[in-house]
């Protein structure tokens, strides 16, 4: 029986305005977005949220989902329990971190299925990827499978594209090779304490290509299985060159071309990835990636066909609820999922 493993960048889920516990340095810096952003539409987002998770494996759930861009664990918590809901024969539990000062306090963390795995909080670490104007987090965590057999995961959300002071991807390209180094040397600390055919899958939201020099250089994620496979060294395979072109439906049924997990405009980008071990690829860890499962989920009711196929966000209100926020919307991106099987 296999499990699925998924990460979604959730967009922006924070807690409604005027939050009673809200650290003030956020409640600060995200005045004027959260402006509106009303216990209604708190609500209406994790309802949404909830009904795309809930469609992944067949209608069952992801047994463990990879999160980014949640304020704290109120909004997860919120989030899980509407799982619960939905989905009876899970039972969501958190695995959260409060991050160091991103400039808009979000996070990276991990709703898990606790009828299938446990998680080893003595084996929770938050390793902060250092930047001038802030830090972004990397979350890891042990999960233990029923049978005994163990998955090293990392929730990443790597630095943004974008800057304060206008300037592009060249900018910051520095930071997201800084979160590559980060997530490559946690990644050979991994080996040295579990061995080298450890089950490890980093996934998330790097903010840049697969081919760019933070993913396949700092990070060691490669294109080819070989690569990882024969080597004795911490190298990862990306499983995003699997889903780099694929279909998905419109509301009518029609066949439609995606190839991205976001877009910025009609441009399709493949920030939205995963990564896995080598032990993952040969089963020596007890875990093998099921050939040819990766994927992006995307439904036909998150799909926009108005300029390329991008997903249909949710949005926060900024003051203005009718032109900021789309009660049908979602998130920003698509998530993307792997299934894994016991061997």
């Amino acid at each position: 029986m296999s499990s699925l493993v998924a990460f979604w960048n959730l967009e922006n889920l924070f807690a409604p305005e005027g939050y009673p516990t809200r650290e003030p340095w956020i409640a600060k810096a995200m005045q004027k977005d959260l402006k509106g952003w009303s216990e209604t539409l708190f609500r209406r987002k994790i309802t949404q949220l909830a009904s795309i998770i809930a469609r992944m494996k067949d209608g069952a759930g992801p047994d463990i989902l990879g999160v980014c861009e949640v304020e704290n664990r109120f909004a997860l918590q919120a989030l899980a329990d509407l799982l619960n809901q939905t989905l009876p024969a899970r039972n969501y539990q958190l695995v959260h971190v409060d991050s160091g000062r991103d400039q808009r306090g979000i996070d990276t963390a991990f709703l898990f299925d606790a009828k299938q795995f446990t998680a080893k909080m003595d084996e929770l670490f938050s390793h902060w990827v250092m930047r001038q104007t802030g830090t972004r987090d990397i979350t890891q965590i042990t999960f233990v499978a029923l049978s005994g057999k163990e998955l090293v995961m990392l929730a990443n959300h790597w630095p943004s594209r974008s800057s304060a002071t206008g300037n592009g991807p060249e900018y910051s390209a520095g930071f997201r090779a800084t979160a590559g180094e980060t997530l490559g040397y946690w990644h050979d600390r991994i080996r040295e304490v579990k061995g080298d055919s450890a089950a490890v899958i980093a996934l998330g939201d790097f903010n840049d290509e697969p081919f760019d020099p933070s993913i396949t250089i700092h990070a060691q994620g490669l294109r080819d299985k070989g690569d990882v496979t024969r080597t004795k060294s911490a190298k990862f395979y990306n499983l995003t060159w699997e889903y780099l072109t694929v279909m998905t439906q419109d509301r009518k049924g029609n066949q439609r071309l995606l190839n991205g997990t976001l877009y910025f405009g009609s441009d399709a980008s493949l920030f939205d990835q995963i990564l896995i071990s080598s032990g993952l690829l040969t089963g020596k860890s007890g875990w093998r990636a099921v050939d040819g499962s990766a994927r992006i989920e995307a439904y036909p009711p998150m799909v926009s066909h108005r300029v390329g196929e991008g997903p249909v966000r949710f949005g926060l209100p900024a003051g203005d609820v009718a032109e900021n926020v789309n009660l049908d919307g979602y998130s920003d991106h698509f998530p993307v999922s792997v299934r894994i099987e016991e061997v």
